[in-house]
């Protein structure tokens, strides 16, 4: 009798523990990028953290930090570069949490060109993303004394893919590791006949796929113990992710509503993906943000950030979640 009384008791505690829901918003498109959270949730880590977490896919058209500030999401993935110019601009974002450890961005430039060095960028037109993506770009062409006026290089404002390489529009385009510049290998052009150029090696890599909350929601207890949960679970999910890189790529593909998404591509993507993510246990390391902000410092006379944020990082968070 007390065995089935205690069973009764603990159903119905279960019964009114209601999931907190998460609303997290990405930056792009659903794919391995962000499979960390897709697998979260499909191996049940949000559940166990007693979370309902919904994930928002992103693209061309959805900008985090908007999303974030009409209170479209609790939580949002992006940019350092793009999160730290809006909160210079008076939006006060917060980075919580930092899963990537590397930057995957980098120029891939067509040898036949006369690119060698990042020294023949001189009198060239380059692909650059906008929309917060051309940050880091900037600051490595003032470290390069280049000017983006079109007098030194000409900007041309790419769009979310590599036909400016392949219809030879630009000598070099912007990409990333796990992503466009296998579009270019895809579309037939020889590794051979191309160079690529990593910001990481260039020395003027900034932060990338953080997690950002509002300032103001901080403050709230029950919020920020919501997102020790998030977080939490996320980073199991992140770790999973990267030992188990073929299942995760499979369960971002189950979660691809588009049918965009292809086994091959989404393979190779998590397996690059895992190299960007490996050594961050999701804290912030300081001296990546340090970095990070003295290169958004250094553009010269239109620098991102024209002072040294106050407040735009935390590990209260990732203090409780990773303990």
């Amino acid at each position: 009798m007390k065995r089935l009384l205690t069973a009764a008791l603990l159903a119905l505690g279960a019964g009114s523990a209601q999931a907190e829901d998460v609303t997290l918003q990405l930056k792009w498109v659903t794919q391995a990028q962000f499979a960390g959270y897709y697998v979260a949730q499909a191996k049940g880590f949000y559940e166990e953290e007693g979370l309902n977490v919904t994930i928002l896919p992103g693209g061309p058209d959805v900008a985090p930090t908007q999303v974030l500030a009409s209170g479209g999401a609790d939580v949002v993935v992006d940019w350092m570069p793009s999160a730290l110019a809006a909160r210079e601009k008076g939006l006060a974002l917060v980075n919580i949490a930092q899963p990537f450890k590397s930057s995957g961005m980098m120029l891939t430039c067509l040898k036949e060109s006369g690119v060698a060095t990042p020294a023949d960028f001189k009198g060239k037109t380059l692909g650059v993303w906008f929309g917060g993506n051309e940050y880091p770009f900037l600051n490595w062409m003032n470290k390069l004394g280049l000017k983006t006026d079109g007098s030194d290089v000409t900007v041309l404002k790419q769009g979310f893919n590599v036909d400016p390489l392949l219809q030879k529009q630009a000598a070099c385009i912007s990409t990333m590791t796990y992503n466009e510049y296998w579009q270019v290998i895809d579309a037939g052009i020889s590794p051979d006949d191309l160079i690529t150029f990593k910001y990481e090696d260039e020395g003027v890599a900034t932060l990338e796929d953080g997690l950002y909350v509002m300032e103001d929601k901080l403050a709230d207890p029950a919020f920020e113990e919501k997102m020790v949960k998030f977080v939490r679970a996320s980073m199991k999910g992140w770790k999973y992710a990267e030992e188990n890189s073929d299942e995760a790529a499979m369960i971002v593909l189950e979660n691809d509503e588009t049918g965009a998404q292809t086994e091959t591509h989404q393979k190779r993507m998590m397996g690059e993906i895992a190299k960007l993510t490996a050594g961050s246990n999701g804290a912030l390391d300081e001296a990546d943000y340090k970095r990070t902000v003295a290169a958004l410092m250094s553009g010269g006379s239109d620098p991102v950030i024209t002072k040294e944020p106050e407040g735009a990082w935390s590990h209260a968070i990732t203090d409780k979640a990773l303990n």
